[in-house]
């Protein structure tokens, strides 16, 4: 398993995602409600580009959202489980 891969400390809240992806779409809009609440920072990455090793890894779990570079959830992001992880790292 890839831990904390280096594109995913590119803000607080990173999602790995991919173009037309409907959970993606759905996650990205969790991750921009819940950072824009409590001013975090947030970035989405494209599976294509990240490593072979990270694209093969996580091709069947996305998306894939981290947290302060560490991953956080994958195929759907909870809002509050997602708020508590930021609001405890604030």
């Amino acid at each position: 398993m890839t831990e904390n891969p280096e594109w995913a400390g590119r803000a607080r809240v990173v999602v790995l995602g991919k173009e037309g992806c409907h959970l993606c779409e759905d996650a990205w809009g969790v991750v921009t409600r819940v950072a824009d609440d409590l001013g975090a920072s947030r970035a989405e990455v494209m599976l294509g580009e990240v490593g072979e090793a990270e694209r093969e890894e996580y091709w069947d779990k996305i998306p894939v959202t981290f947290v302060d570079g560490r991953r956080h959830d994958f195929w759907r992001v909870d809002e509050g489980r997602l708020r508590e992880a930021l609001g405890a790292r604030l």
